[in-house]
């Protein structure tokens, strides 16, 4: 048999890689993002000053929605434009989700690359060595960061609704911080990663204030996102799905708000998260409500400002379609009388628009109708006053249980 040229290259091609895809197969544990925030420049009222964090420990407290016997923590330095070095970060269970109490006995050191300190570039994240650690589901878990210097530009979540704890000192191991500055923002924590099996999955909410918690009890774990994890556990069948609460209080679709718009944060919040099957879609009424908010302008602008709301949702599905993630689209709910917005008629019809464009079969991949579960039935373009939290734009503590128990389980069923 006559060997050509291109059959040999590739015959020496095929020797050379064969060894390589070998040793690309995974045999690590599977992972799976078990809490995660949203970063952010904070804005110079939620930010700490730069000496606050010399010589300092900050405290934070998270809650895990799915439990494992191994974690890690991804540190964030997203936004500073220089090194961040950390001299030691550690973990432990907290007393209380409301106090910087820990169990000694359950302090322990994390590595990165062995090593007990760790510099995270600028604009870049970083993620810890395993450690073997139980830490069951619908848990806290306090991690604490010591700090020789101050970040250059934090990196944080201020819509926390979690008090986080600061004193000067390497206290990373302190049962107590006596005397810590107290403050209800989460700096330089990104996520938490639980080793699961290969069914796992997490499941991401991508939105606003009301995604991020809005009016909800701090330290009281009572969001959606914290009912739907719950419910997530109380069933047999969906244990093994996470919920990771990607809200950013005043985010908008086309615009920077408090925090980058959600396209241009869609790879670091969506795509990066570990383990990420499902998307919840909850983002627009900031956009609508801001169209109108110091005046209303021609019906041909509402119309254009609805074409590129609906395009940049389309962005959104195309974007996780090619990660093979499956996206829930969630009705946008009703703000008439808010203080802030002050909606006229035409805001509220736009509102329609866009929520029957989302309703509409052969958009997303499901629905969540959470504007039909919290709307007054006498008055559908407003909130149902007994989930209002008093501004008749975010809900209370009891609208956010009715929003995580309109989400169908049925959408996770594997």
């Amino acid at each position: 048999m006559k060997l050509t040229r291109d059959f040999l290259i590739g015959m020496v091609f095929a020797v050379v890689l064969s060894p390589l895809q070998a040793q690309t197969k995974t045999t690590g544990p599977s992972w799976v993002g078990s809490w995660a925030a949203s970063q952010q420049l904070p804005e110079p009222q939620n930010s700490m000053p730069p000496e606050d964090l010399n010589d300092a420990t900050l405290r934070q407290i998270v809650h895990l929605s799915v439990g494992g016997a191994t974690l890690r923590v991804h540190l964030s330095n997203a936004f500073g434009f220089l090194p961040l070095h950390l001299t030691s970060v550690h973990i432990a269970k907290p007393l209380s989700p409301a106090a910087a109490s820990i169990d000694p006995a359950t302090d322990k050191a994390l590595t990165f690359s062995g090593r007990e300190d760790v510099i995270i570039p600028a604009g870049a994240e970083y993620i810890s060595d395993p450690v073997s650690y139980p830490a069951p589901a619908l848990s806290d878990l306090a991690v604490s960061i010591h700090f020789d210097l101050p970040p250059a530009e934090q990196s944080g979540h201020p819509g926390s609704r979690a008090t986080s704890y600061l004193v000067h000192g390497d206290a990373v191991s302190a049962a107590e911080l006596a005397g810590a500055r107290k403050f209800d923002h989460w700096y330089q924590l990104a996520a938490i990663d639980i080793a699961a099996g290969p069914d796992a999955g997490a499941i991401v909410a991508l939105g606003d204030s009301i995604t991020d918690g809005h009016g909800a009890t701090t330290n009281g774990n009572d969001r959606w996102t914290d009912v739907l994890a719950q419910r997530l556990q109380a069933n047999a069948g969906t244990r093994n799905i996470s919920v990771l609460n990607q809200g950013i209080g005043g985010n908008h679709l086309l615009t920077d708000g408090l925090g980058p718009n959600v396209l241009a944060r869609f790879d670091r919040d969506v795509l990066a998260q570990t383990g990420v099957r499902w998307v919840i879609v909850l983002e627009g009424v900031n956009d609508i409500g801001g169209l109108t908010r110091l005046s209303d302008p021609p019906q041909a602008d509402h119309e254009a400002f609805v074409r590129r709301i609906l395009a940049s949702y389309e962005q959104i599905i195309a974007r996780a379609h090619a990660a093979h993630i499956q996206v829930i689209g969630a009705t946008i709910m009703p703000y008439t009388d808010s203080g802030y917005y002050h909606p006229p008629a035409s805001n509220e019809a736009d509102r329609q628009a866009i929520n029957a464009w989302i309703r509409a079969a052969g958009h997303f991949d499901a629905v969540v109708d959470f504007d039909r579960a919290t709307a007054d039935p006498k008055r559908p373009d407003h909130l149902n006053p007994a989930y209002d939290s008093g501004d008749h734009l975010h809900p209370s503590a009891s609208g956010y249980r009715v929003m995580g128990e309109a989400v169908p389980l049925t959408l996770f069923a594997r």
